[in-house]
C-alpha cells in the first residue's frame, strides 16, 4: 500500500508541476503565460487528503483525473509541438495516477476485509 501511495503522491506532484511548466513557460497559449495555469489549482486541493492517507480523496481523485487525461488527449492531437508532447505526459501521469488510486483503494479494502475475517474467527 505504501508503494501505491507514494506513486499516486509523485504522479499528483508531477501533474501540478507540469501544468505550471506548460501554461507559463513551455508552451503557453499566449506568449508570456496563460490564465489556463489556474487548471493546477484544483490539484492542489487533494494533496493534504493523499497525504493524510484518507480514502475518501483516493476516490473521488480516481474520478477528477478523468477531465485532466481529457484535456491532454484533445491537446495531444490538437497541439502543435511542444506542447503535444507535454499532453502525452499528461495523459501518462494521469492514467498513472488513476492506477495507484484505484489499487489503493483494492488493496486498502482487502486489508479490512482480512481484518474483519480475522477478528470474527
Amino acid at each position: 500500500m505504501a508503494l501505491t501511495r507514494w506513486l499516486a503522491v509523485g504522479s499528483l506532484l508531477g501533474l501540478i508541476v507540469l501544468c505550471v511548466l506548460w501554461e507559463l513557460w513551455l508552451a503557453p497559449l499566449r506568449p508570456g503565460g496563460s490564465w489556463l495555469v489556474l487548471k493546477a489549482l484544483p490539484l492542489c486541493i487533494p494533496l493534504a487528503g493523499l497525504l493524510k492517507h484518507r480514502m475518501y480523496t483516493y476516490r473521488w481523485v480516481s474520478l477528477v483525473v478523468w477531465l485532466y487525461f481529457t484535456e491532454g488527449v484533445v491537446r495531444a492531437w490538437s497541439d502543435k509541438s511542444p506542447g503535444n508532447w507535454l499532453a502525452m505526459i499528461e495523459i501518462a501521469l494521469c492514467l498513472l495516477l488513476f492506477t495507484a488510486c484505484a489499487l489503493h483503494v483494492r488493496l486498502r479494502q482487502k486489508a479490512a476485509r482480512q481484518s474483519l475475517a480475522s477478528a470474527a474467527a
